[in-house]
């Protein structure tokens, strides 16, 4: 459904503004330009030899040694908050480079020298939509987001979990599976990515957080991926269950559970997201005015949006919007009832 790189756009200063006043805007090094210069790249294959869509990248001796000192500063400053000799014992062990995503990451690879543990973490383009969408994670979700941003060097911490396509290709058959919780946890996800406006969820942009419970075993997935953040013009695009890498799962999902039972669910998780947003008044009033005065889609997408969407909820609300942010602010008052965020 997706057929082309979305547009990049620039951080405004309010944009800037918000992220220093609540901890997000750091000193760390500008290294995402500096990573581009790699002299050589390998194809990287996971621990059990598949092929993956990553490049192994390496850098001349001279360069490499600086880019691994600031990369390190930048791990100590994500997981501490500033400069420690506590980061003496770490070593970058393994840059690797992807050239199919919006941001071109680069995920880097951590490795504790006195246990051999490693933590990951990624450098991406900073970019107005992903920076919303990540607010609006850590602000509507039940799940804590960690970034930093400088220039136009985006850090993201390592969101852990089973990634979709393989949770869906190596669990989803398991006779042990619980199939009614894990239905119900992506009702529950495809409910909030429609309210705030995430679209591309297929399965390789999201995992699922596997955690053992005292009888059963408990299900969240997560989004890993904030490129989209109310960026596409079709409504569609923001319903997980339209993409065809889902089917599995959304099939398991409509078996599980009748459709009483999944508007139940979608009513608890339009419930919750009410009580976040309540808590957060101060935050995410701020964060929506400034998407309101921000540019980060095409005209033609808030008008085609905006007509999808007054055709989904049989209403004539959205199609007289101008502006993308405009168009997520009204869906999350609308949908969550909570006019007093427009304010």
């Amino acid at each position: 459904m997706i057929s082309r790189r979305k547009q990049q756009y620039p951080i405004s200063n309010s944009l800037h503004q918000y992220l220093y006043h609540f901890g997000r805007q750091s000193n760390i090094p500008l290294v995402y330009d500096d990573l581009l210069r790699f002299i050589g790249a390998i194809p990287y294959d996971d621990p059990t030899g598949h092929e993956t869509l990553w490049l192994t990248v390496m850098y001349p001796p001279e360069e490499q040694k600086k880019l691994c000192e600031d990369l390190i500063s930048i791990y100590t400053a994500l997981k501490i908050g500033g400069d420690t000799p506590l980061h003496e014992h770490l070593t970058v062990d393994r840059i690797d480079f992807g050239e199919f995503g919006n941001s071109r990451p680069f995920r880097i690879k951590i490795t504790n020298q006195f246990n051999d543990n490693s933590d990951y973490f990624y450098v991406k383009v900073a970019d107005s939509s992903r920076i919303f969408g990540l607010e609006l994670e850590h602000i509507l979700s039940p799940n804590r987001i960690n970034y930093l941003v400088n220039g136009n060097t985006l850090i993201e911490d390592h969101i852990a979990g089973v990634p979709g396509d393989a949770f869906l290709r190596e669990y989803l058959d398991n006779p042990e599976l619980n199939k009614v919780r894990i239905a119900k946890e992506f009702t529950k996800f495809n409910e909030r990515c429609f309210i705030r406006l995430l679209g591309d969820m297929r399965s390789v942009n999201y995992v699922v957080d596997i955690t053992p419970d005292f009888e059963e075993v408990q299900y969240r997935v997560r989004p890993i991926d904030f490129d989209q953040q109310s960026y596409e013009g079709q409504g569609r695009i923001y319903l997980s269950y339209n993409f065809r890498s889902n089917r599995k799962i959304t099939k398991l999902s409509f078996d599980s559970l009748n459709r009483q039972t999944i508007s139940q669910y979608a009513e608890e998780e339009r419930s919750q997201m009410a009580r976040r947003a309540a808590s957060e008044h101060r935050r995410l009033s701020a964060v929506l005015k400034i998407m309101k005065r921000s540019t980060i889609c095409p005209s033609t997408h808030v008008e085609l949006l905006g007509k999808e969407l007054d055709e989904m909820h049989k209403i004539d609300k959205f199609k007289h919007i101008t502006t993308m942010g405009e168009m997520t602010a009204e869906h999350i008052c609308h949908v969550l009832n909570m006019p007093d965020l427009k304010h």
